[in-house]
């Protein structure tokens, strides 16, 4: 089956063939055709199967031939609102549809202009649509369509009750889709309030759901200013054939892939934003090892099978535990062991907890061993911070003060002190180690309970 099976507006259909989609996903082969129906839809699927072009395509089809005008994707996070946003804008940019990620942490006033000049498609995370409804700002936004996208983690998240509150607002005349990877009661319970009548499709397979044996997975305890060194030193300390670096947004791949270019690095870059002529000779640069180092988001850890990856790194923790398994799936294939690390910081803990419990994981702690001293790495940025250093006034006098010392001399022992500087701010150590992690894990239990004593109190009174 292909996308040209689906009979989309041309428009539309040029979106798709630029974005490189040929042959529908699984769980787009059995939505679109039951949306493009006008039928209320739960769809069980996870992370990275396909899910946003499942459910944009048909929303926008619908847009572009005026069936609809405007349509409403509800998320649990800014990061997921604004990949939505993105993916959905470039396939429906040849039809002029416009889209608008809406989350709280900035002003209310372009987000409410916006959508009043008429964006048709709005993706919002459940927090900031209420406010918006409740006071009135936003009366005139009437979806026809509205999707519940990451349902189970909304649930997680606590936003329930926001949701049941935003349909307070939405017409009963609309179609409403349902997207979880998970299906626990309180989501049955939902979709039986919200959805009418509606459609069940599933993609998940059990046996996914748990990681690779063969695969050594481990853990470092870093601070976040730390990401950036630790990932190099992995790069220089590892062993690998090909490897991955996930990152959780566009931006992050875009920015890593020009810091470790300027380090000398070989990498490629690959994220939804890249064409399809682009992503073509990048796939098949990889897959040729002409180059070793793919950094990309979870649009590879299903879209791409490569052999030969020895090697994933999650430069960032996913957002969920099946986004774990997809990603770490890229490397012990055929039989093959393979390598998982993972970077997290101790406000990250309870996401890790949480994918080691519901996928089995056996993550080890590591520590990052530097060998006592500055990686080739970092003596390329001193070199650059020396380049692009500006001359003090000063210097001739200092340099009178040392003319009985020879000048060779001089510039070394002038850049031994700039290197020791430059390890006393950097550090030679690069995380913690096991005890460090558990005291700092223990303080933060303590905290924790003595912030609930009050409340307890309060309630008892």
């Amino acid at each position: 089956m292909t996308f040209n099976e689906f009979d989309f507006h041309k428009d539309i259909a040029k979106g798709i063939k630029i974005a490189g989609f040929r042959e529908p996903s699984p769980i787009q082969a059995m939505s679109i055709p039951i949306i493009e129906q006008n039928q209320d839809m739960v769809g069980q699927a996870h992370t990275g199967t396909g899910k946003t072009a499942a459910f944009g395509l048909p929303i926008l089809n619908k847009i572009a031939n005026d069936e609809i005008e405007r349509a409403l994707i509800l998320a649990p996070t800014r990061e997921l609102t604004t990949q939505i946003s993105d993916e959905l804008y470039h396939l429906g940019r040849f039809a002029g549809i416009r889209t608008l990620a809406v989350y709280g942490g900035v002003g209310y006033g372009r987000q409410i202009a916006l959508i009043h000049k008429g964006v048709q498609i709005v993706v919002s995370t459940p927090g900031r649509l209420k406010d918006l409804y409740q006071k009135g700002k936003i009366d005139t936004f009437n979806p026809e369509v509205v999707v519940l996208d990451e349902a189970d983690k909304m649930l997680d998240m606590g936003f329930l009750d926001e949701i049941k509150e935003i349909f307070d607002y939405i017409p009963q005349n609309r179609q409403t889709l349902l997207f979880s990877a998970t299906m626990p009661d309180e989501i049955k319970d939902l979709a039986t309030i919200l959805l009418y009548n509606p459609e069940y499709v599933s993609v998940i397979n059990e046996e996914e759901d748990t990681t690779n044996n063969i695969i050594d997975q481990r853990y470092y305890v870093i601070n976040e200013s730390q990401r950036d060194d630790a990932i190099v030193n992995l790069l220089e300390s590892e062993d690998f054939d090909k490897c991955l670096i996930f990152c959780r947004m566009k931006r992050e791949v875009d920015r890593l892939g020009e810091y470790l270019t300027a380090l000398g690095f070989n990498i490629v870059a690959l994220h939804g934003d890249v064409e399809q002529i682009e992503r073509e000779q990048i796939v098949r640069a990889y897959r040729r090892s002409q180059v070793k180092i793919m950094i990309a988001t979870d649009i590879v850890a299903r879209g791409i099978d490569i052999k030969n990856i020895t090697h994933v790194f999650n430069y960032h923790i996913p957002f969920d535990p099946q986004s774990y398994v997809h990603r770490i799936g890229r490397t012990g294939r055929a039989g093959k062991s393979g390598q998982a690390i993972t970077l997290v910081t101790t406000e990250e803990f309870n996401e890790l907890k949480r994918i080691k419990k519901e996928v089995g994981a056996d993550m080890k702690f590591s520590t990052i061993e530097t060998g006592g001293e500055l990686q080739e790495s970092h003596y390329q940025v001193i070199g650059d911070k020396i380049r692009g250093y500006s001359i003090d006034k000063g210097v001739d006098k200092l340099l009178e003060n040392l003319s009985d010392v020879d000048q060779r001399e001089l510039i070394h022992k002038a850049l031994s002190m700039i290197i020791e500087q430059e390890v006393s701010t950097t550090g030679l150590s690069i995380g913690y180690d096991y005890s460090s992690v558990k005291n700092m894990l223990n303080e933060l239990e303590i905290e924790k309970k003595e912030t609930r004593k009050p409340n307890r109190r309060k309630k008892r009174a």
